[in-house]
């Protein structure tokens, strides 16, 4: 079980991207430049959580049908299993 919030966090000049278990409070850099990394988003599912699956809320959508979380890339909803709408890129 993730006790300790996941966190992705980006290195400004470069932008590379690192997964971190985060402690409040410390400051994380960048183990080839040696710059402070910036924190992009938090990881979800939120912790403390059984799950640690590393999904970014850029890559979800809401079920219609139920209200749950889905996977952008799924036809069908993991809670519900009902068929999702197709999803537009274009906006």
């Amino acid at each position: 079980m993730a006790l300790r919030q996941r966190y992705r966090f980006r290195a400004p000049s470069s932008g590379r991207e690192v997964i971190i278990e985060a402690q409040p409070g410390h400051t994380y850099r960048d183990r080839d430049t040696g710059e402070k990394l910036e924190v992009v988003g938090a990881l979800v599912p939120l912790a403390p959580s059984a799950s640690n699956l590393p999904w970014a809320i850029e890559n979800l959508r809401h079920c219609p049908h139920c209200g749950q979380m889905a996977q952008l890339d799924l036809a069908e909803c993991p809670t519900c299993g009902r068929r999702l709408p197709a999803v537009d890129l274009a906006a």
